[in-house]
């Protein structure tokens, strides 16, 4: 049987006052603290990126020269 004392789909879980000053204080040391991306994450997502590109293009390469009939 269901229980009467369920939560409701709208209804919210009650925090205690110290989480819920706790939590919003860290969202907003997020907020407020900007990180930009270290040269060598930069480097790795470009390398990324580009062997993604040229992965791409082999594979159609190979699939127009292999099975030139299924396009």
């Amino acid at each position: 049987m269901a229980d009467t004392k369920a939560l409701q789909l709208e209804e919210k879980p009650q925090l205690v006052e110290a989480e819920e000053s706790r939590l919003v204080s860290e969202l907003e040391k997020m907020e407020a603290q900007y990180e930009p991306l270290l040269p060598v994450e930069k480097k790795l997502i470009s390398w990324s990126v580009g062997l993604g590109i040229v992965a791409l293009g082999l594979l159609v390469w190979v699939s127009y020269t292999f099975f030139p009939g299924t396009h």
